[in-house]
């Protein structure tokens, strides 16, 4: 089985300047998740997506220099994540490398671990390798429950009178966690635009590793998680 990991990283975030190199518990944010796909023995290839020389140089020194740069085009605010992972597998194919998965790992998602990626590779493998995996956890709080807030302050029940069911009689649901993926090859090869989010299979991350990190809060929530997850470790 030949895999490949993709993690784009491209040099123009603006919520959190510089995030994907920016110091996270002692070291660059995106050699955490370069460590983890490196401990999982999992892939035959990784592959740090950037047109940024400062990320290129960090994954460089950590071991991972990318084999190509990512095209300018596809580095904006707006491309979505499929046509890079498209671009990426396309360029090996050119140069006569192919992989029978192609897997999405996000550059900050400092809190997985190699054996998450590894129980992932399993369920991908048991359900057939043909429908594409997605990392996922449980919303905190029932989603019927939710509200729209206007510019006033005013709260507008999402699904009015939902309140007065209790969580337990409500049916779980899970949100993209925003830390890794897996699709069979010709998913990717042959995908459009931004792809589909239709077909997935899920692979359940705990809460507290599911921190997708946008802003600062974000980013303090999850160094205090990891900080304590080391010292239980230690």
């Amino acid at each position: 089985m030949k895999r490949l990991a993709i993690i784009p990283a491209r040099g123009g975030s603006k919520r959190i300047p510089n995030k994907n190199i920016r110091d996270f518990c002692g070291q660059p944010m995106i050699t955490h998740v370069l460590g983890v796909a490196r401990d999982s023995d999992l892939f035959s290839a990784i592959h740090v997506s950037t047109e940024s020389e400062s990320i290129r140089a960090v994954a460089a020194d950590f071991g991972f220099p990318p084999d190509f740069p990512r095209a300018e085009e596809l580095a904006d605010d707006h491309t979505p994540i499929m046509p890079v992972l498209h671009y990426v597998a396309e360029e090996y194919a050119k140069r006569g490398q192919h992989f029978d998965e192609i897997w999405l790992l996000m550059a900050c998602a400092p809190l997985i671990d190699a054996q998450d990626l590894e129980k992932a590779a399993t369920l991908f493998r048991e359900a057939g390798s043909k429908q594409p995996l997605l990392a996922v956890s449980e919303y905190p709080a029932p989603i019927e429950w939710a509200f729209s807030r206007g510019a006033n302050g005013a709260l507008t029940p999402v699904q009015a009178g939902m309140f007065a069911v209790r969580s337990q009689d409500i049916e779980k649901r899970y949100f993209d966690a925003g830390s890794f993926a897996a699709f069979p090859s010709a998913r990717v090869l042959e995908s459009h635009g931004a792809g589909s989010d239709s077909g997935f299979i899920g692979y359940v991350l705990p809460k507290g590793t599911a921190i997708d990190i946008d802003d600062e809060q974000d980013w303090q929530l999850a160094e205090a998680i990891y900080r304590v997850r080391s010292a239980r470790a230690k």
